[in-house]
């Protein structure tokens, strides 16, 4: 808890539309979900899930072998406390291998990295997720901001699918727009 609290307060420059006390709800969610998932010895080697938080909207992406073990990772994450709402994103078949997971990572990498080097994106505004090569966007953004960085995301190499799980906020009033 003390590491992540230091790593929260020496991100506090980093701009985020999310208060503290809701990135520490978002983290909570997402570490009560995995260890609740891999603690359970009866699923834990039949499951590959990713449980990615954002503003208390869920991300459960990876794979599962039956569609009744994918039920089961829903029923946890939906039941826990702050999860406004859950997206679904499991397939029912083998597990990835070492290899796909690492091609994943790589995507990301180079979406944030593209994304920070894409003017006026304010690529530290968005999270970026990578399962299968598809890429999952959240974040509160306007919706300018997300298409924007859909377009990026789309453009890198290796991605085949662009889904985007954001929340909308309205796009700011510009000075000159208030002056009569």
């Amino acid at each position: 808890v003390i590491i992540s609290l230091l790593s929260l307060l020496s991100c506090s420059a980093i701009p985020d539309r999310r208060n503290t006390d809701i990135i520490l709800k978002d983290e909570n969610i997402e570490s009560k979900a995995t260890n609740t998932l891999y603690s359970d010895t009866k699923i834990n080697k039949k499951i590959h899930v990713n449980v990615t938080s954002y503003n208390g909207i869920v991300l459960v992406t990876g794979e599962v072998l039956t569609e009744e073990l994918g039920q089961q990772v829903i029923d946890v994450v939906r039941n826990l406390p702050d999860v406004k709402r859950v997206h679904n994103e499991l397939t029912v078949g083998n597990l990835t291998s070492f290899e796909s997971r690492s091609g994943d990572t790589w995507i990301t990498s180079k979406v944030k990295s593209q994304m920070l080097s894409t003017r006026d994106l304010k690529s530290t505004l968005i999270k970026v997720v990578t399962e299968n090569d598809t890429v999952y966007l959240m974040g509160i953004v306007t919706e300018k901001e997300a298409n924007e960085a859909a377009d990026v995301a789309r453009n890198v190499e290796g991605v085949k699918r662009v889904v985007k799980i954001f929340e909308y906020i309205p796009e700011p009033v510009k000075p000159e727009a208030t002056k009569k």
